[in-house]
């Protein structure tokens, strides 16, 4: 059993009753970089006092600086198709929705979308398609990732792309991972059964179980890196976090390793669906802000995804609970970055799985990102060099990541820097570069200063 419900109730029942020393102690644990363990978690998930809050934050950010250092990942989705077999009340892909203006990119229109994001300065890719893939079956996937590997733009091009799309049989696992992709992320939506029955009313999506294994059967597969997350606001938060700790114990205790990264969407309006104007758990700001510093703090070594759905406002403040990746410059409609429309508009909302929240440019997230004293990474180093799934967390559990992570995500800023930055952000850019220098142990100083010297003379994609 992956989820256990009554346990998920039991260990809600004990976690109201906490002191504030109990806080406290929980939080130092917690600094010691092991975890906390499923009682504790839920004794920080019911916290309310203001002042323990923001305690529960500076631990997140303690643990997350600790484990990967001053750097935050920046990706770009893919929509390559909105066309969909499933019946997912809250989703605008839904099947029988007629609303929805519906497209699936051929090769030469998925080119074309790389394209822009090439020129934006994107490195890395992930792609998302609705639950039908065009009339040619797992084949458009595959083809779809040969696409986006083979398009250059000047000196740039995409290192990895990852996968959002349907769960796979054992051995369509097997097939997939042939196509040199990083993280296969696939989302449970709500982890409460009798919720997922009532809200997933037709199509393969039905199946709670099928959908519940699926990581196990691409761990057992032969994939390394698998993404998780829950779609908050379709059930009680506290028991959608519980949940996702049963499962990464589940696959800790299966595979000998959770997943790669966490995701903590929250529902957002979507065309044609009533139910996602109105979701019956909404969950407020300050209660997200805790779901994410509270994932850190249970799960250190996993990376926090923060998606497009949050307004710029939010994912700036997030930025200081415990993220590790974000989307920069996005569209999420097929064919949305070549498109003339401008973002945030009816047409694109026609055509989108869910309402942009975040309409910044990629530049203007990086503005942020450095204006906070982060490093924005466009690393894809551990993937290429073998540092994942075990072999990565082997590396984060002690803290030695971040010796690796940091040079090779001021290698990417710098590369972003030559190549798109206009002359104010280059300026800060590198003023930072040279800062976070001297985090680096002195013989690391000296190879990555080497390396900034040839990424100045022109070399590109260098990493260790």
């Amino acid at each position: 059993m992956i989820v256990n419900d009554g346990e998920i109730s039991e260990i809600l029942k004990s976690a109201e009753a906490k002191t504030p020393a109990e806080i406290r102690a929980i939080l130092k644990k917690a600094r010691g970089l092991k975890g906390i363990n499923a009682q504790e978690s839920a004794a920080l998930l019911c916290t309310r006092d203001k002042t323990l809050l923001n305690e529960i934050f500076e631990t997140a950010k303690f643990i997350k600086t600790q484990i990967y250092g001053n750097r935050l990942v920046l990706f770009a989705p893919l929509y390559i198709s909105n066309i969909c077999f499933n019946e997912c009340v809250y989703c605008a892909f839904r099947a029988s929705n007629k609303e929805l203006e519906r497209k699936a990119l051929n090769q030469e229109e998925i080119k074309a979308e790389i394209l822009q994001l090439l020129r934006q300065g994107h490195k890395r890719v992930l792609m998302v398609a609705g639950e039908s893939y065009s009339g040619e079956g797992l084949k458009y996937i595959f083809d779809s990732i040969k696409t986006i590997y083979s398009v250059q733009g000047g000196k740039n091009n995409i290192r990895r792309v990852n996968v959002n799309i349907a769960p796979l049989t054992v051995e369509e696992f097997k097939e997939l991972a042939k196509y040199n992709i990083g993280t296969f992320q696939l989302f449970q939506e709500t982890y409460h059964k009798p919720t997922y029955e009532k809200l997933h009313i037709a199509g393969k999506k039905k199946d709670y179980d099928f959908r519940l294994n699926g990581m196990h059967r691409a761990f057992e597969a032969g994939f390394k890196d698998v993404g998780i997350g829950a779609l908050l606001g379709l059930y009680d938060y506290k028991y959608e976090v519980l949940a996702m700790l049963q499962h990464i114990k589940s696959l800790e205790e299966t595979f000998g390793v959770g997943p790669h990264t966490i995701s903590v969407p929250r529902v957002e309006p979507a065309c044609g669906s009533s139910f996602s104007e109105n979701p019956p758990y909404a969950v407020a700001d300050e209660d997200f802000k805790k779901i994410i510093a509270v994932l850190r703090i249970s799960v250190p070594y996993t990376g926090i995804i923060l998606s497009t759905r949050e307004s710029a406002a939010m994912r700036s403040a997030a930025l200081e609970l415990g993220i590790s990746q974000l989307s920069g410059g996005s569209r999420i409609d097929p064919g949305g970055y070549e498109g003339k429309e401008a973002v945030g508009t009816k047409k694109e909302f026609k055509a989108a799985q869910f309402s942009l929240g975040d309409h910044r440019t990629l530049a203007q997230v990086i503005e942020d990102i450095v204006a906070h004293g982060y490093i924005p990474s466009f690393c894809t180093g551990c993937y290429r060099l073998g540092r994942v799934g075990k072999d990565f967390m082997d590396l984060a559990k002690p803290g030695l990541i971040k010796i690796h992570c940091l040079p090779n995500a001021m290698f990417t800023f710098a590369e972003y820097l030559y190549d798109f930055a206009g002359g104010p952000l280059k300026a800060k850019g590198f003023a930072l570069i040279n800062k976070m220098m001297a985090d680096l142990p002195p013989a690391t100083q000296q190879q990555a200063a080497a390396k900034l010297e040839e990424i100045k003379n022109g070399r590109r994609d260098i990493y260790f």
